[in-house]
């Protein structure tokens, strides 16, 4: 690339942690826009979608800003894209949360947690990669990140799998697939870890822009 700094754009649907994603990575040296218009978003050179909240208010609030076939259609022309918490969930086709449709990209579900486990999964749990993967470079061999979550995506195809965690079973905690990455933890609120991932998903950027 010629560009020095990777412009990212970060979706907008009001979910609570946007500012914090936009803030890591404005410090990581990325240019960085957090819109809800199709056409701004559709001119960066990764897609962020990040955030917490619940399906149908997500798909419900991305559907009345026009933005659910532009983001199908950024992830199908294999344009960097990730997806944190919910930004994983809802690449899914359905979700146990409720009776919105996710996107659809890949088959699989978002099931709830069962069990005699604490719900939500909220704080510290070890990330155990299954591959090889840009992403984690520089990072422990089993990283510990932060979660906050009662939903998990459970993606048919286990290929996808780029990572998992226990939490009373074991789920995907990460997924990738060309030039897309999905993550449920929380690499904004996962410190020096957290931070280090984020440069290694710029770099992912560079390489394939």
């Amino acid at each position: 690339m010629s560009r020095k700094n990777i412009k990212l754009g970060i979706i907008d649907y009001a979910a609570s942690n946007l500012r914090s994603v936009e803030k890591a990575f404005t410090h990581l040296g990325a240019d960085v826009i957090v819109s809800s218009k199709s056409e701004e978003l559709d001119k960066v050179d990764a897609l962020i979608f990040p955030g917490q909240g619940s399906n149908d208010s997500a798909m419900q609030a991305l559907d009345k800003a026009s933005l659910v076939q532009p983001i199908v259609d950024f992830v199908k022309n294999d344009r960097p894209f990730l997806g944190i918490c919910m930004g994983l969930q809802l690449l899914m086709q359905s979700s146990e949360e409720g009776i919105e449709p996710c996107f659809g990209l890949f088959d699989g579900s978002v099931k709830k947690f069962s069990g005699k486990m604490k719900v939500p999964h909220m704080g510290w749990n070890q990330v155990l990669p299954t591959r090889k993967h840009q992403v984690f470079n520089n990072l422990p061999i089993e990283p510990y990140f932060y979660f906050v979550h009662s939903y998990y995506a459970d993606p048919l195809d286990k290929n996808l799998v780029l990572a998992t965690t226990d939490y009373g079973n074991k789920f995907a905690s990460a997924i990738s697939y060309g030039n897309l990455v999905a993550v449920q933890f929380h690499p904004e609120k996962s410190g020096s870890i957290g931070l280090e991932f984020y440069r290694n998903f710029l770099q992912f950027v560079k390489v394939n822009v």
